[in-house]
């Protein structure tokens, strides 16, 4: 049988290597990212005995991955983080792809403007406030301010974003916390943990595979049950009083972050806009936490309560 179709190596003709050649390493020139040209520089010094900075930046969009080696030195020397904005940095400009990806708890970005996709990808920890510079004139709540696949894969950490989001916003969210003035189609797809504040309205096929993580969303439209995806969520009103506690200390921090206007609104006459608001949680995971407060309830450690609920869930 022939295979040489399927075995044929077209490179060896132009007369390059097969095996590994440390002289055919791509130099991704990370000594030109912004991170190393100023964040390194500025703020590493101040990494071995926890010193406080704050600095400011411009930014372009095509500073990819803005945040991201100088939190990995962060986590390198402090692998729990660090202290809440230990490090703050305030941007001018356009984020590009990936802006604040994967940075760790101590790490603040305070982006005036806009970003790209993947913004806060992978969030471990850190904390990101983005807004309008104070010209702008449109409606926040009405503007896109960041782009597709926002905290996508996102861990922990903390995002407040003072505008609209693209679709896709917080897929595979597994525990960071989230306000957002407005999100594109497919918003917490995938999620699995965390809590995400929509103040606005959200595209279709909202929560798809949600199977984690509380979302509450302003409904002032009453069409959310038209874009949700209801195979594995249920939609409700808010009534719990832990649940408006949450809801309500995430909009106080989301408008004292970012100025918002629509949460200076909501928080004004909040008890007029709370019946807007609903509720969107998984099915599997409503169960999952109801079964923990009542073993808790029979005196069990929040640990084992958790574990005596799994228990009794996979059981059936």
């Amino acid at each position: 049988m022939d295979l040489s179709a399927i075995i044929n190596n077209p490179f060896v003709k132009e007369g390059m290597k097969v095996t590994f050649d440390p002289a055919q390493v791509y130099n991704f020139e990370l000594e030109k990212t912004a991170d190393e040209k100023i964040l390194v520089k500025k703020l590493n010094g101040a990494l071995s005995n926890k010193q406080k900075r704050s600095i400011e930046v411009d930014v372009i969009n095509t500073d990819r991955s803005f945040g991201t080696i100088f939190g990995s030195e962060i986590t390198k020397m402090y692998p729990e983080g660090l202290e809440e904005d230990t490090y703050t940095v305030k941007c001018n400009g356009a984020g590009g792809q990936s802006f604040g990806a994967f940075i760790p708890k101590g790490l603040t970005l305070e982006l005036v403007g806009d970003s790209n996709d993947y913004f806060g990808k992978g969030l471990s920890g850190g904390k990101l406030i983005v807004y309008p510079p104070k010209s702008a004139k449109f409606k926040q709540d009405e503007n896109i301010i960041i782009g597709n696949v926002a905290l996508y894969g996102a861990t922990s950490g903390k995002a407040y974003i003072n505008g609209v989001a693209g679709e896709r916003f917080c897929v595979r969210n597994s525990g960071a916390k989230a306000v957002v003035e407005g999100v594109g189609d497919h918003g917490c797809e995938y999620m699995t943990g965390g809590r995400v504040v929509i103040l606005g309205n959200t595209g279709k096929n909202f929560a798809a595979g949600m199977s984690g993580g509380i979302a509450y969303v302003l409904d002032e439209n009453s069409d959310l049950y038209r874009k949700l995806n209801k195979e594995m969520v249920s939609i409700d009103k808010i009534t719990s009083k832990y649940d408006v506690l949450e809801l309500k200390e995430m909009i106080k921090d989301h408008t004292a972050y970012t100025n918002s206007e629509k949460g200076k609104e909501i928080l004004e006459h909040f008890e007029d806009y709370l019946p807007k608001f609903k509720k969107i949680i998984p099915n599997d995971y409503n169960r999952m936490l109801m079964k923990i407060v009542q073993m808790e309830e029979k005196g069990l450690s929040s640990e084992q309560a958790q574990i005596e609920a799994f228990y009794a869930n996979t059981r059936g």
